[in-house]
């Protein structure tokens, strides 16, 4: 081949646009992939934030039946377990109540507390779970706590 002939090959070839949907194919493949990932990682995550949440709402909507089963700790815990039973790695925090007079004074919980109105109990289920990311980036978390929360007045 003569070297004079390499200048006319190079202008062949930029005339030429074979391949270029190839190039532009692997150029914009990987972004495309990481989009597709990204998105189902958002969706684990919002799947997962919604059962806990759910769990706890199931816990409290448990244990707000009456008085009783506001210290029923097993039983909050298995409303709230069974509610997310996709969430294997689901934790329920000991259920907590607060008491109040329903003319707003504070009370103990005792009787004897609130002589002019009745006692309002507010209970409350925290539940939370560890979600493990499908590919780990450097510089975040190896793992994410996703957490719960859910409030309301017990019947008397």
């Amino acid at each position: 081949m003569k070297i004079s002939k390499i200048p006319n090959l190079v202008a062949q070839f930029r005339r030429r646009d074979d391949g270029g949907a190839m190039v532009e194919a692997c150029l914009t493949l990987p972004l495309l992939f990481m989009l597709v990932l990204g998105a189902a990682e958002f969706s684990r995550v919002a799947y997962t934030s919604l059962e806990v949440v759910s769990a706890a709402k199931a816990g409290v909507a448990y244990g707000a039946q009456s008085g009783g089963h506001s210290a029923d700790t097993d039983g909050i815990t298995l409303a709230a377990t069974t509610d997310a039973a996709n969430i294997p790695n689901l934790t329920v925090a000991t259920p907590t109540s607060s008491f109040v007079c329903s003319n707003g004074d504070p009370s103990t919980g005792s009787n004897t507390d609130c002589s002019t109105s009745h006692i309002l109990q507010t209970l409350t289920v925290q539940t939370s779970a560890q979600l493990n990311p499908l590919i780990h980036v450097p510089g975040t978390p190896g793992t994410y706590t996703i957490t719960g929360s859910a409030s309301q007045t017990c019947l008397q």
